[in-house]
């Protein structure tokens, strides 16, 4: 069974500081030897890393605890403590990370893939070394170190992709995404075939220099109340909040070929209206098979305001248009 995990809660802690030293200097001809204890380390930061070659949140579940480092304490010599190790926690791109408790956002990894440093390591502790003066010259005083924070997160992942494929169970998406795409999704003739969101990289132009790659994310299949909480397609839907452009896939050897586009754009606009405003095409799927030529301009008939086009990933027809369609989407760079 393929697992994906897209949600995570995990608890952050920066390392603490360490405790600063209180000694005296003890040698052979310096009888009255002035302080020598040192500063405490500083605690190891938290630090998120985004590593592309992660797909999903599945290392976050199996371990659930992040903690850096506490910094050393200092000793006698003057000699200062080592500071802490941080701890990089990896995530895939489209990674966002919200508190566990309020829900507000701490960081979107779809907009900046630089490291993050969330939480910083306590300072170390100063050593009697800093408490020397004219009026005490051995000082019995050194501070502690300053302790860590610790946080509790939820992380969520959002598939970055340029097209997202909306549609039915069985309406054809993973086998348009392997014909089109790098990608091998499982496919097989009854519904919820697919499980987790599958991307391709789809490329396309007219030469190396005019050759652009675009990324299609393959999202399971919706049914009807999709959008409260029915079937698989709604725990995925905010899967698609990121692409560019969505292409409705229309399954032309079903029965309700006609009613699909609206019951998919409703289900959709249910969950979040900004899906329904993105840039979108109609695709009637399975165009090799009997009368669904005659569907298919039925079915532009009653969309006239909307891209309608038809194929067939059996014969190949019409799917150098759609790759065309596709890229001029991604080209018109809609904010996403």
């Amino acid at each position: 069974m393929q697992k994906f995990a897209d949600e995570a809660i995990i608890e952050v802690s920066s390392g603490s500081g360490g405790n600063g030293c209180v000694a005296f200097r003890r040698e052979k001809y310096v009888p009255r030897g002035g302080p020598s204890g040192g500063d405490g380390g500083r605690g190891g930061d938290v630090v998120f890393t985004v590593r592309r070659n992660l797909r999903t949140l599945a290392h976050l579940r199996h371990r659930q605890g992040y903690r850096a480092e506490n910094g050393h304490d200092g000793e006698g010599w003057g000699r200062y403590g080592r500071n802490g190790e941080d701890v990089f926690i990896p995530l895939p791109p489209g990674s966002v990370i919200k508190d566990a408790g309020t829900g507000e956002l701490v960081r979107d990894f779809g907009k900046d893939e630089n490291d993050f440093t969330f939480l910083k390591g306590g300072n170390g502790g100063w050593g009697n070394i800093h408490f020397k003066s004219s009026v005490n010259q051995a000082p019995r005083r050194a501070l502690p170190g300053k302790p860590g924070e610790t946080r509790r997160l939820l992380v969520e992942l959002q598939v970055l992709a340029d097209i997202g494929l909306v549609g039915f169970p069985n309406a054809g998406k993973s086998s348009l995404l392997d014909k089109f795409t790098n990608a091998r999704p499982r496919i097989a003739p009854y519904p919820f075939t697919t499980k987790i969101p599958n991307l391709g990289v789809l490329s396309f132009g007219t030469g190396d220099e005019d050759t652009r790659d675009i990324i299609i994310a393959d999202i399971p299949g919706l049914i009807e109340g999709a959008s409260e909480g029915l079937g698989l397609g709604i725990r995925f839907l905010k899967h698609i909040s990121r692409t560019a452009a969505l292409a409705f896939l229309i399954d032309l050897g079903e029965d309700n070929y006609l009613g699909a586009f609206d019951t998919l754009y409703r289900e959709l606009d249910a969950f979040s209206p900004e899906l329904t405003a993105k840039r979108r095409i109609i695709v009637g799927t399975k165009l090799d098979l009997e009368n669904t030529k005659m569907k298919l301009e039925e079915l532009k008939s009653k969309f006239p305001q909307e891209k309608v086009l038809g194929i067939s990933v059996f014969s190949g027809e019409g799917l150098e248009g759609l790759a065309s369609l596709l890229g001029s989407l991604v080209s018109e760079e809609a904010p996403r």
